[in-house]
């Protein structure tokens, strides 16, 4: 049985509000030129990344610095002419990631957000941003992802401050009932807490090997809300529409539905797939088929 306590997941789990912190005030000017210039904005990464693109484009769409959009690597549509690319990586190394910058039309100027310097994707764009205090040794991104929203929510103007010390609340207090054991889960989202409706899905396949999905809030009520009974845990982030809350508990299963910050409460669900994981023996620091960076050979793209 894997110990919660042992795994240097969890040690990084743990260190996101001082990493949040940081992130404020090292990352957020770093970004502020690319985040606040206005104008059109493609935000691109895979994976975790790709969630976190959405969640940052739609926060600068909303603060008004015109339109921003969110796309995986090998979809971006960069054919509309951004004057401005950002690029999400970890590693610096993602192969889609290389192969977009390399492709990007000219006059297209690219910010590259890494936690490792000097890596091919640092170097392709023509600035980067690096959080290197925020890299991480597991192969599950948590504490890069989430230092990456805070700097980039600081950058368009936010005071941070309350969100490091609410997920320091969070870190050390009760896991809502059910959500360890439950055998489906679900997060619904709004606006730009879809994208992390998303990864705290992807938290849950990658480190438990659960039956996680997301979705839009308003969309759960088009069919998925099918699936849910005794058993299901649907989780949402944000607000919850109109009726939404007991049309799910009439199905029989548990909504979670507290009023904090969606970041924060990703913690919550970064902190019960560690408990999870540890109640299947799972290791969560090796999740199955999964390494951290993808790294391709040319051919297969």
């Amino acid at each position: 049985m894997v110990n919660e306590t042992e795994t240097r997941t969890q040690l990084e789990v743990a260190s996101q509000p001082d990493m949040w912190r940081t992130a404020a005030a090292r990352t957020a000017p770093g970004l502020m030129r690319v985040l606040t210039t206005p104008g059109p904005l493609a935000v691109v990464g895979c994976g975790t990344s790709w969630f976190v693109a959405q969640a940052v484009a739609a926060l600068r769409e909303s603060a008004g610095y015109g339109p921003t959009d969110a796309y995986t690597a090998t979809e971006a549509r960069l054919d509309r002419m951004y004057p401005e690319l950002l690029v999400l990586s970890r590693s610096g190394t993602t192969t889609e990631i290389c192969q977009l910058l390399e492709r990007r039309p000219k006059g297209t100027r690219a910010t590259a957000a890494v936690a490792v310097a000097d890596t091919p994707v640092a170097r392709a764009a023509d600035d980067a941003v690096v959080l290197d205090y925020a890299d991480e040794q597991s192969v599950v991104q948590t504490r890069f992802a989430t230092s990456l929203v805070v700097a980039s929510r600081a950058a368009l103007g936010e005071d941070t401050e309350a969100l490091a010390s609410s997920a320091e609340a969070v870190l050390g207090g009760p896991l809502p009932d059910g959500v360890v054991e439950a055998r489906q889960s679900v997060f619904l989202g709004s606006g730009w807490s879809i994208g992390l409706a998303h990864e705290a899905a992807l938290k849950l396949r990658e480190a438990t090997l659960a039956w996680s999905e997301s979705y839009p809030a308003m969309e759960y009520r088009h069919g998925p809300v099918a699936l849910a009974e005794p058993g299901t845990v649907v989780w949402i982030f944000g607000y919850a529409p109109e009726g939404l809350v007991a049309q799910i508990q009439s199905t029989g299963a548990t909504v979670v539905d507290d009023p904090l910050d969606a970041l924060v409460d990703l913690v919550r669900v970064h902190r019960v797939a560690l408990a999870r994981a540890s109640r299947l023996g799972l290791d969560p620091d090796r999740p199955r088929n999964l390494t951290r960076s993808v790294v391709l050979e040319r051919s297969t793209l």
